[in-house]
């Protein structure tokens, strides 16, 4: 199982790097990530986390194919997908829906299963599938969500004892950031251009 961990961390890593970079390759790569740490989490109590891994597979082809298809609608440079930011109300509705989804999920796993930290892993589980469809749809917003949701997974993981999966959150925390960063940069030039090209 540590072998395995360690796979599906490198792998994530690899995922995370070449999403800042809106590389179409981070979804084939994160695919194999999430299938590996289905058997991670499961084995961990960490039913919220596996559960979200499995709907991660279905994620990652959606997100492959959201970028293809920006790809073909001329909304990509090469190799690297424009980038969009949420309205004020979308942003309001991704929030209660990480909210909705933290409770649901949590108050389930803390009934019907053994589960450790129940609410903690709801909130990993639920923040992150906000945070996955905001990434396939290009939005700026996910990656605050990925920074919240890596600073509390930190703490999650670390106290389960998956050290390597704590590490590499650690890391995700430092490329959420990073991405951010990046993507914002991205918009407000990609902005300038519309500005330059629409007197």
């Amino acid at each position: 199982m540590n072998n395995i961990e360690l796979v599906a961390a490198a792998c994530g890593f690899l995922a995370v790097a070449l999403t800042i970079y809106r590389s179409i390759w981070c979804w084939p790569v994160g695919l194999v990530q999430v299938v590996l740490y289905i058997s991670v989490f499961y084995d961990a109590k960490l039913y919220s986390d596996a559960i979200l891994h499995v709907i991660y597979i279905g994620l990652q082809f959606y997100g492959w194919h959201q970028w293809r298809q920006a790809s073909r609608n001329g909304l990509q440079e090469p190799n690297a997908v424009r980038v969009e930011r949420l309205s004020v109300v979308g942003t309001g509705l991704a929030l209660a829906t990480c909210a909705a989804l933290t409770l649901s999920i949590g108050w389930l796993m803390s009934t019907f299963t053994d589960a450790d930290w129940p609410f903690a892993d709801a909130f990993i589980a639920g923040t992150s599938l906000v945070a996955q469809y905001l990434l396939a749809k290009r939005q700026l917003q996910n990656w605050y969500l990925w920074i919240v949701v890596d600073v509390v997974a930190v703490f999650v993981f670390s106290a389960k004892a998956l050290y390597p999966t704590a590490i590499l959150y650690g890391l995700f925390l430092i490329m959420a950031v990073t991405g951010a960063i990046v993507w914002h940069r991205r918009l407000r030039m990609q902005s300038s251009v519309n500005a330059g090209a629409h007197p």
